[in-house]
């Protein structure tokens, strides 16, 4: 595993004799969106050598582990550039690594900040065959270039060998291009995938403050605030132990809440509820999903969200609510974020069923679906 010295980063050195893939993924959804790949191409070429860097889900593969960058994920503006003396050691590690042992290919999963900067400079120095080398580079699950810097699809096009994307209006998205696109179902549509959630009509109030630190850190506690208003019980859902940490050191805050809170590892899901408060992240889909009534928060350091405005151009930042153009999960964004709005909100949910939802989940799946998503996505992105 990667190794730490003189406050340089190191990737462990290959060791099989080869490398076929290596797979790169940034944050807790890409991770387990990639150790899904990574599991079904292993069940079908048991002898294929695969690098990874990313996050829990890779490590537990059958994979050599070079990196955990899942644990330093970030996100925002703000929080790059305090980050920025780590990740330039990283990146220049990484371009090292990959000059040093050559994989055949290279499999970018989301987290565009990073990855297209990789991709660029591998053609910059002549290893991706966009550089006139041998690398072949794919990418899995779009940047939301329908969001906000559309133009990135040019530049992919100029870096990038093919494309595979998980929501369907992504397609036309690139049309204007020469890159490879093709849709090949959302992963969570897959067959033999268990939902992370449940609806349970009587049940209690789920929170989702989601995977990155400093999101987590802004938004837990406005969580907090809104459940103490509420006066239930909640459950927790944390990815990993050092979210756990970070939630136990924030709800150490709130003492008049500890009897309140149950913190739930992934690992015991399905977990049940009624009502569903939650980041705006990957988790919120799952939920939108399971037809669970609920709202999306999201607040951000204030420089990172002016900055945010006045570069994306979307209606709603929930995925559900995109996909159906309108807001069927109610969004509170940043100075809306008042604990007693959301929890006047959560109080109208509670008294009513998820019949609505029902209907949105239903809506959901089927836009999501493609006539091959019971076909694993590696076929389409690997063949």
């Amino acid at each position: 595993m990667s190794q730490k010295k003189d406050n340089a980063i190191f990737l462990d050195p290959l060791s099989a004799g080869k490398c076929d893939l290596l797979i790169i993924a940034g944050e807790h959804s890409g991770d387990e969106h990639a150790a899904k790949i990574v599991k079904d191409l292993l069940k079908d070429n048991p002898d294929l050598s695969i690098c990874a860097i990313g996050g829990e889900n890779l490590k537990k593969e059958n994979v050599q582990f070079l990196f955990d960058l899942v644990n330093h994920s970030v996100v925002g503006l703000v929080e790059v550039l305090k980050h920025y003396s780590f990740f330039k050691k990283f990146f220049d590690n990484v371009i090292d690594w990959i000059s040093k042992y050559q994989p055949k290919r290279i499999c970018f999963v989301d987290y565009p900040g990073l990855n297209l900067a990789l991709a660029k400079k591998l053609k910059q120095v002549a290893l991706s065959k966009k550089g006139g080398g041998s690398i072949e580079l794919v990418y899995y699950i779009s940047p939301q270039i329908w969001a906000w810097k559309a133009k990135r699809r040019f530049k992919m096009a100029e870096l990038i060998d093919s494309l595979a994307v998980i929501f369907p209006f992504e397609v036309d998205c690139y049309k204007d291009t020469s890159l490879p696109v093709e849709f090949v179902g959302h992963p969570f549509m897959q067959d033999g995938r268990e939902s992370l959630v449940a609806y349970e009509k009587n049940d209690t109030l789920l929170l989702l403050p989601g995977s990155r630190k400093g999101a987590v850190s802004k938004i837990f506690p406005v969580m907090l605030e809104t459940l103490a208003i509420l006066k239930k019980n909640a459950k927790v859902l944390y990815p990993d132990l050092p979210i756990k940490n970070l939630l136990e050191s924030i709800l150490k805050k709130y003492p008049h809440l500890k009897n309140n809170v149950e913190l739930i590892s992934k690992d015991q899901t399905p977990i049940k509820a009624q009502v569903a408060l939650m980041s705006s992240g990957t988790m919120s889909l799952n939920v939108c999903l399971a037809a669970i009534p609920g709202a999306i928060i999201y607040v951000a350091n204030p420089i990172t969200y002016i900055l945010g405005r006045m570069l994306v151009k979307i209606d709603y930042l929930g995925i559900s609510n995109l996909l159906l153009k309108r807001p069927a999960w109610h969004e509170f964004i940043q100075g809306d974020a008042s604990p007693q709005k959301i929890a006047n909100h959560l109080t109208e949910l509670f008294a009513k069923d998820n019949s609505l939802a029902q209907q949105d989940a239903n809506t959901l799946k089927h836009l999501l679906s493609t006539d091959s998503s019971k076909t694993p996505p590696h076929w389409k992105i690997f063949s």
